[in-house]
Formats: structure tokens, C-alpha cells, sequence
């Protein structure tokens, strides 16, 4: 059975070292990590079996650090869109503050005092559109929150076993 696999595991390049070249019986391996080619009906349907068995484990170890790492990835981008966020909802908060400074101000004096809070308030806005802009992009990027590279190689795996399985 040939499972597609893009990562390398440590036990796999291990064994690729060791298993390339030729067979006991002087033939030549069918690929490295397979062992030798098997004759017709040479091999022991146990030893097939707990080979199968073996390799499935692997793979579903290899797919469970592909998700563990895919989703760490996702939640780097989602702790940094959600910390924007929470920069941008301070700064309107203090882009608030500061209009109401200017309205209060205002009305009690003509045109410099206001004028000078009116012109903050306007800088802290656009301030607090830029991290919230920027926020949204970072969470754009993490969506979904699934792990979809490792759902696809699943997929494939489980077609191309069950492929295997029906030769």
C-alpha cells in the first residue's frame, strides 16, 4: 500500500537509511521503508497485517502533529487579530473621551481650546480604524478555525487505503 506523505518523520528517514539497497534474499527493495518485494503469496498475512497496522499508526500520528501545528498557527492569528481589536476598541474609547472634550470646550470657549481637542479626537479615530482594519485582516487570515490542510491529507489517505483495500 503507497500512502502519500509531503512530511518527514525522524522514525521514517531512520528507517529509509537503513532499509535502501537490497533484500536478504539479494533483491532489490521496492522502496525504501517497504522491505523487500514480497513474493507471491511469500510473505505471512500476520506479518502484512501488523505491517498495515504499524504504518496506519504512523499516519495517523504524522496527520495529529500536522493539526496540532496547523492550529497553532491559526491561533498565533487569532491572538494577534484579537489584541488589534482590543488596541482599537481602547483608542475609540479614547477618541470618545476626547470628542467630548472638544464639544465641552466648545461651549465654553470660541475656537482654540476645541479646536485643538477636536483635531486629537480625529487622529485617535484614525488610529482606532487603522489597528481595527489591520485587526480584521489578521483574523481573516485564520479563518476558518479547522485544521484544513491535515482534513485534505486525511481525505486522501482514507481514499487512497480504501483504493487498496478493493485491489
Amino acid at each position: 500500500m503507497t500512502v502519500r506523505d509531503t512530511r518527514t518523520s525522524p522514525a521514517k528517514t531512520e528507517r529509509a537509511t537503513h532499509d535502501t539497497g537490497s533484500s536478504a534474499l539479494g533483491e532489490p527493495a521496492a522502496t525504501p521503508g517497504s522491505g523487500p518485494v514480497p513474493q507471491s503469496g511469500g510473505e505471512p498475512v500476520g506479518e502484512l497485517v501488523q505491517r498495515a497496522s504499524q504504518q496506519l499508526t504512523e499516519l495517523v500520528r504524522g496527520e495529529l502533529r500536522l493539526a496540532q501545528a496547523e492550529m497553532k498557527e491559526k491561533g498565533r492569528h487569532y491572538g494577534k487579530g484579537g489584541g488589534l481589536f482590543g488596541g482599537a476598541g481602547l483608542v475609540g474609547f479614547l477618541t470618545l473621551q476626547a470628542l467630548v472634550a472638544a464639544a465641552i470646550a466648545g461651549l465654553a470657549v470660541p475656537l482654540p481650546v476645541w479646536a485643538a481637542a477636536l483635531i486629537v479626537g480625529g487622529v485617535l479615530g484614525a488610529l482606532a480604524g487603522v489597528l481595527a482594519l489591520t485587526g480584521k485582516k489578521e483574523i481573516s487570515e485564520a479563518a476558518p478555525p479547522a485544521p484544513e490542510q491535515t482534513i485534505q491529507n486525511v481525505k486522501a489517505d482514507v481514499a487512497e487505503i480504501k483504493e487498496s483495500a478493493h485491489r
